[in-house]
């Protein structure tokens, strides 16, 4: 053996012998097995991917301990995120999505994917996951679509999808809007104004809004008001006068500027909310575009910042501000991808119906069906499961699952609009009927097509659910599916179906806690809504990877990881275990260079144990006086006595899903007992020849590289093709935990 376990002259060499001799796949065994979240297709790892190491750990301990375990790995289109990045190589050759049709942009952005691809694989493998990749599902594969898309037809079919408008937090520079995980709440100092509004002040930062304003509210029990309640009030404004009701509603704050609120529905998610429980209307003065519209007036055309600009000089003029604090700080909510300010707006969506499909999610976790360690997680769960309401699932972009349905094309009918391009590439804009009338046919806006607007209520176009057009005078919807729809559906897209009867539900489940109400709450309610059964066992909450003062990596801070880095440096064993070295579960991973430096050490500490006992097999056994006899059967019977309790202890660890615990106990008892306090007192007996004294010490070692495996895959796996030849392997080995 080599003086030191050099990681780099074995890893490829033990991962490749693991693939090319099945040991990836199941083997024969009571099933167990685990889905892989799946990482987006495009990634390459960070430091937070190598907690996937959790799952490895789970699937080589089953393997060990009689299980046919099988890891089941796959990737996300991610939709969102994808065209993002997409959309910046773009932008390089001064191109944007709006030179292409929808058609045209989803088919560059595949090969995009696909020529960028399969990287983060590369990576797991170097990380030594031992999941099946010939089993790889991708979140567009055809069959996926296919079970999405009948998914969507059955709820729609049963009642439980539904389309109205909504007010959604939209980027309109990225052209989508965005779901809760997707926004950033930052603090900033903005101006706040403080406008004449009949008879009242009130305070505001977005006075572009007064156009869409159709009330004014003040809290019910705030008496300064009280007489001004459910009268009209004349306003002087930018576009003459107009007039508003002032309304009663407790989500005012009465310490809030003057106590009084204008009320925008269109644009502003409690007032919208408001406008609901007052049935006042909503009118849209900002388009998906940024720009304020014709109930601006001379302002319509102008982006926001450029409008509000405008108009506060011209209310100044008028006399109409009383006073602006200039120091204002409150949170803006903005794009986690391009960082502006997003523009709350009303837009047509699909929503699911919520409240019948969460019952059973809420029963099957209050009946123990479903576990969640740490077990705070599980409160957390309910709490989400309580407030959560009603889902929009559309989003305004092309790459992702487009929702299946097609809408009747009414010539003379204003209830569609639509993004086309025509053959010069010129973008139009506008109600479809007018572009009909004017001699285009429907066959050139749909090969122009980039998106779709159909009118919702009323004046909704009829609609059928299908994958393929069902006529030539039907338009197709254009978005698609939030990704979480598709994701949420992952456990029942990932099995074969003759595997359903042995491996549903899965057992185990890993992931992070920040997506444990967007993509757990859904995989769980749609499981038991297509299955009537919940879709794994035991949900395990990832530790969060940090700096090595416990700061959130970012690339901005500074005070990244990276991952690749340390396992070209230290080996993968390394990286993984320094990743569980004294963290309790739940914890945060405190990640540093000197951290994987210190398990590196620990990786040649076990080589280093591993090289004493081979280099002494070769000794011959000599006569050895009957003192140290004695002396030594006592230590190796104290020794062997102290492994069986580890062992023992290990096992319940591992059962209990206590990782860190078990590897800081395999730690302790490896270097300091086994190395520092057994070797050293058997050392004598060793190097003089006594074969039984070598033996033992031999049978310890090897037991003790099985249970420390899963943790470190490598160096245990290399050495016990040294002892027992290069065409065994550590996980033919069998852990008897009865």
């Amino acid at each position: 053996m080599d003086p030191r376990f050099e990681a780099s002259k074995y890893e490829n060499t033990i991962y490749n012998f693991w693939e090319q001799n099945g040991y990836l796949q199941s083997k024969k065994g009571k099933p167990y097995t685990i889905l892989m979240p799946p990482p987006n297709a495009n990634a390459s790892l960070h430091a937070g991917h190598g907690m996937y190491t959790i799952d490895d750990i789970v699937i080589r301990w089953k393997r060990l301990t009689g299980y046919a375990s099988l890891w089941i790995p796959g990737t996300d289109h991610a939709g969102f995120e994808t065209q993002y990045v997409f959309e910046k190589e773009l932008a390089k050759k001064e191109q944007s999505r709006l030179n292409f049709d929808r058609e045209t942009l989803y088919k560059m952005i595949f090969e995009f994917v696909k020529d960028n691809s399969g990287l983060i694989y590369t990576q797991f493998k170097k990380l030594g996951f031992l999941a099946d990749w010939k089993r790889s599902v991708f979140t567009l594969d055809k069959q996926v679509i296919a079970y999405v898309s009948d998914t969507f037809k059955q709820m729609v079919t049963e009642g439980l999808v539904y389309r109205d408008n909504y007010i959604v937090n939209y980027c309109t520079y990225c052209g989508t809007s965005l779901a809760e995980l997707e926004v950033k709440h930052i603090e900033r100092k903005d101006p706040l104004y403080y406008l004449k509004y009949g008879p009242f002040v009130l305070a505001t930062v977005r006075p572009e809004t007064k156009f869409g304003d159709t009330a004014v509210a003040v809290h019910p029990k705030d008496k300064r008001y009280r007489q001004w309640i459910n009268k009209d009030i004349e306003v002087e404004g930018l576009l003459g006068k107009f007039k508003v009701k002032v309304i009663a509603d407790s989500v005012v704050d009465p310490t809030f500027g003057t106590g009084v609120v204008k009320i925008t529905p269109a644009h502003d998610p409690n007032d919208f909310e408001t406008g609901k429980r007052h049935d006042l209307e909503i009118k849209k003065v900002i388009n998906i575009d940024g720009r304020l519209n014709e109930l601006a007036g001379p302002y319509a055309g102008l982006k926001v910042k450029v409008a509000r600009q405008k108009i506060i000089e011209d209310l100044q003029k008028k006399g109409l501000i009383e006073k602006i604090d200039e120091n204002y700080e409150h949170s803006v909510t903005v794009c986690y991808k391009c960082g502006r300010d997003l523009e709350p707006t009303i837009i047509p969506n699909w929503f699911i119906k919520v409240d019948l499909l969460k019952k059973p999610v809420i029963d099957a976790i209050l009946e123990g069906k479903v576990r969640f360690i740490p077990k705070k997680y599980k409160k957390q769960m309910l709490s989400w499961l309580e407030v959560m309401h009603d889902w929009p699932i559309s989003r305004q972009i092309v790459w992702g699952i487009r929702i299946p349905v097609w809408y009747k094309v009414d010539k003379n009918a204003k209830n569609i609009n639509v993004w086309w391009l025509d053959k010069n590439k010129k973008l139009n804009y506008g109600d479809i009927s007018k572009f009909l009338k004017n001699g285009i046919t429907l066959k050139e806006i749909t090969s122009g097509l980039q998106q779709v607007s159909a009118e919702t209520g009323s004046k909704q176009p009829s609609f059928v659910i299908s994958n393929e057009c069902p006529g030539d005078d039907y338009l197709p919807e254009t978005n698609t599916f939030d990704t979480w729809f598709s994701s949420g559906q992952w456990p029942l897209v990932t099995l074969k179906k003759e595997e359903y009867k042995d491996r549903f539900p899965t057992d185990f489940m890993g992931t992070l806690s920040d997506i444990l109400k967007f993509w757990i709450s859904r995989m769980i309610m749609f499981s038991l809504y297509l299955k009537k059964t919940v879709p794994f066992k035991d949900v395990y909450l990832w530790s969060m990877v940090a700096d090595s003062k416990g700061v959130k990596m970012s690339k901005s801070k500074g005070n990244v990881v990276n991952p690749i880095d340390m396992v070209n440096k230290y080996g993968a064993d390394a990286f993984r275990a320094s990743l569980l070295f004294g963290i309790g579960e739940g914890g945060t991973v405190n990640l540093s260079e000197d951290k994987v430096r210190a398990m590196r050490n620990f990786t040649n500490k076990i080589w280093n144990i591993g090289r004493f006992i081979y280099m002494n097999r070769s000794q011959s056994s000599k006569v050895i006086s009957q003192n140290l006899d004695l002396k030594t059967k006592k230590t190796t019977d104290e020794m062997e006595t102290e492994f069986g309790i580890l062992r023992k202890k290990i096992i319940k660890y591992m059962n209990s899903y206590k990782f860190s615990a078990a590897f800081g106990d395999l730690y302790e008892f490896i270097w300091h007992r086994f190395a520092d306090f057994y070797i050293e007192q058997l050392k004598e007996a060793v190097t003089t020849g006594d074969n039984q004294t070598l033996e033992t010490l031999e049978k310890v070692y090897l037991n003790m590289l099985i249970m420390i495996h899963p943790f470190m895959p490598y160096v245990t796996e290399s050495i016990w093709q040294i002892f027992n030849g290069s065409s065994s392997s550590i996980l033919e080995s069998k852990i008897n935990v009865s």
